[in-house]
């Protein structure tokens, strides 16, 4: 059932014109993996080669990514991957306020239909816009300074907020990886 909800939302999102992304996208990348994940990971934005293949996470940083799942003791096909936006910026540049506000609404229509218990938001923009909406806004910091922090929403179940880094940012800040892979290491011992 799952799976079908998740279509439903992918294929809609594949005929979204609602920002100018959808002109200049090769590909939207809705998202990928388990619909049934207990972890999400939520990134900002599809990048070039994402783009390209309509799927999250395929360049580089997904080669960090998948390193660091390993480190979590964690394999792509358990997990279940998204982004804020899901077209890519021309230029791999920010997302803008706009294109964030009209774009989540899928991502918050998956996050229901997956029902993970744990959300690791990928660097700053997902990890505020995950803790404003899930009542986290007083706790909202640069994620250097959140980073590998649990969080707990109130009335959210037992769902867990984890803001960790970007995996991108250990391409261009290869002393990173060991700051990521501390952070991802934590993730065997939270009970889901």
């Amino acid at each position: 059932m799952n799976k079908e909800n998740l279509d439903k939302i992918g294929k809609e999102i594949k005929s979204c014109q609602r920002c100018a992304l959808a002109k200049t996208r090769t590909n939207c990348v809705p998202g990928k993996g388990n619909p049934e994940a207990d972890l999400l990971f939520v990134g900002e934005a599809p990048g070039k080669n994402e783009d390209l293949r309509g799927e999250p996470f395929c360049g580089r940083a997904g080669e960090v990514l998948d390193q660091l799942l390993q480190v979590a003791g964690r394999m792509r096909s358990e997990i279940f991957i998204a982004n804020i936006l899901k077209c890519r910026p021309p230029g791999n540049r920010n997302p803008s306020p706009d294109e964030i506000k009209l774009c989540t609404p899928y991502l918050i229509r998956q996050i229901k239909v997956i029902q993970p218990k744990i959300i690791c938001c990928l660097g700053n923009f997902s990890s505020s816009f995950i803790m404003e909406k899930l009542g986290l806004a007083n706790k909202i910091q640069g994620v250097g300074k959140i980073h590998g922090k649990v969080f707990i929403p109130p009335k959210a179940g037992s769902l867990k907020v984890i803001p960790l880094y970007h995996p991108a940012s250990a391409i261009y800040n290869p002393g990173m990886i060991k700051v990521l892979a501390k952070d991802f290491e934590m993730l065997k011992n939270i009970p889901v």
